[in-house]
């Protein structure tokens, strides 16, 4: 693995067959991914094992508010809220992906605030799984300049979405082409396409993992999030089952956070259960804070989240 996330070759092939098992198969196979080591198994024991970042969508209300502007937000996740590491949101500088004096500006505020900018979050530029191929291609295209800025501003990855329509293995088949082709464009700027689970068949741990397999590329991956598993109003996959069908392929993490007990534990989500996966599966990269919930200030809840994972930094050495 490299400084990126990125899989090797053989680790990923060896990986991905045990991520298409089923029930507790697949769980079984965890540990076995866990015994392959990576060159950033071996850090220097005062080194974590995981940095944190902020997922810019933990502060949408104040963004969308206009409480807090996208320029300011490296600085304001650097001085309120303690983390030195930001994931964007496309649709806070939406309008900006090509203006080159913007992102001029964005790379100095990070560099004045001592922030490292991990990757963009892209939405609403269509469906890379379309069915139909005019529309498929086009949304390809517009997912290329969020490719560019992103080499721009020194991130390794864009986020993306797999949505497509049809049958189970027809949407593979979509999503999988879709995927492969913004892919081969990224990979000439040395990107990666990650995929979130974020709804429909992709938070279906399986139908996901089957989608990047497929693609077979090393800069296609995923970014597993710990909360979005919910495929429609009636059927909610099992989380834990996801990550572990997810996590073989993982460049990012997002640490999905709503509410918290009275001794700082996430209400929905065993963040030790959950990171104990995220470290046995190999993956040693940025976990990105991702505070949605609504009963405290967005602020607070980022700060729990971060303390939460500084924990388990400190209990899973």
């Amino acid at each position: 693995m490299d400084k990126n996330g990125n899989q090797s070759p053989d680790r990923r092939q060896f990986i991905a067959q045990s991520s298409l098992l089923t029930g507790g198969a697949l769980v079984a196979a965890t540990p076995c991914c866990a015994a392959l080591t990576s060159p950033l198994s071996t850090r220097p024991d005062s080194e974590p094992w995981f940095k944190i970042s902020l997922a810019q969508w933990s502060l949408h209300r104040l963004l969308q508010a206009g409480k807090l502007d996208n320029l300011d937000f490296p600085a304001f996740t650097k001085e309120q809220c303690k983390i030195d590491a930001v994931e964007y949101v496309n649709q806070f500088f939406k309008d900006k992906a090509e203006d080159q004096k913007y992102l001029a500006e964005l790379n100095k505020r990070c560099s004045d605030a001592g922030v490292e900018q991990v990757l963009i979050m892209v939405d609403g530029e269509g469906a890379l799984g379309d069915s139909d191929d005019a529309n498929r291609k086009k949304a390809i295209e517009n997912h290329h300049k969020w490719v560019t800025a992103a080499k721009t501003l020194g991130c390794h990855s864009i986020r993306v979405n797999a949505k497509s329509s049809g049958g189970y293995q027809e949407q593979v088949k979509l999503a999988a082409d879709g995927l492969r082709q913004l892919s081969e464009f990224a990979a000439q700027h040395e990107i990666n396409v990650i995929v979130e689970n974020h709804g429909g068949l992709s938070s279906n741990g399986q139908w996901l993992a089957q989608v990047i397999q497929r693609v077979n590329m090393d800069n296609c991956g995923t970014l597993p999030d710990f909360g979005n598993f919910r495929v429609s109003d009636t059927v909610e996959y099992d989380r834990y089952l996801g990550m572990a069908a997810l996590l073989p392929f993982a460049k990012a993490v997002s640490a999905k956070s709503h509410d918290f007990d009275q001794d700082g534990n996430e209400t929905k989500s065993d963040f030790i259960k959950m990171m104990t996966m995220v470290k046995d599966s190999g993956y040693r990269g940025y976990v990105g804070v991702e505070f949605e919930g609504s009963e405290i200030p967005e602020v607070e809840g980022v700060a729990k989240t971060r303390d939460l994972l500084i924990r388990c930094q400190k209990e899973l050495v």
